[in-house]
């Protein structure tokens, strides 16, 4: 997906790429790995090229707010139609949730034919001691639910499906 970011009056250029061995954004021409968790409402712990950075985000009607260590940056994302678009942008196609990381699955929170909203809660992951709710990226419906409780997974697996 390609998308134009705000920063400020700065406008960058930026191309989402899931592949097999992580995310990675490119970036005005510069390829960047990411990994991005929400760890609470509004916090996100963002990993970039293999440095981690703890954010909180407040969404606006317009983009986010993201405050970081030693200030903050307004951020407007837009298609690249030019229209604006929230942070987490609306997709077609199906949105496949994936474990960001090595880990058990604790709870499931939906069924296959389910209606989910954006932000829903989908599944329960449990790695490195910690629960991450993981999310539906869009409204949609279930299409299809790839684990079950108490099963491990490899970072990247398939979780869920959303249509």
């Amino acid at each position: 997906m390609i998308f134009e970011a705000k920063l400020g009056e700065r406008l960058l250029r930026l191309e989402l790429r899931a592949g097999r061995g992580g995310d990675s954004v490119r970036l005005d021409g510069r390829v960047v790995q990411v990994d991005l968790v929400e760890t609470a409402d509004h916090f996100v712990s963002l990993l970039l090229d293999g440095r981690s950075h703890e954010l909180a985000v407040e969404p606006l009607e317009d983009g986010a707010l993201v405050y970081f260590p030693g200030g903050s940056q307004k951020v407007v994302l837009a298609s690249g139609s030019g229209e604006a678009a929230s942070i987490a942008p609306q997709r077609t196609g199906p949105a496949r949730v994936t474990a960001p990381m090595p880990g058990r699955v604790v709870r499931v929170l939906v069924t296959p034919g389910a209606a989910v909203e954006a932000g829903q809660a989908l599944l329960v992951v449990e790695a490195m001691k910690m629960e991450n709710e993981l999310r539906s990226p869009r409204p949609g419906r279930v299409q299809e639910v790839a684990v079950r409780e108490g099963q491990t997974v490899e970072a990247g697996a398939l979780l869920v499906l959303v249509t």
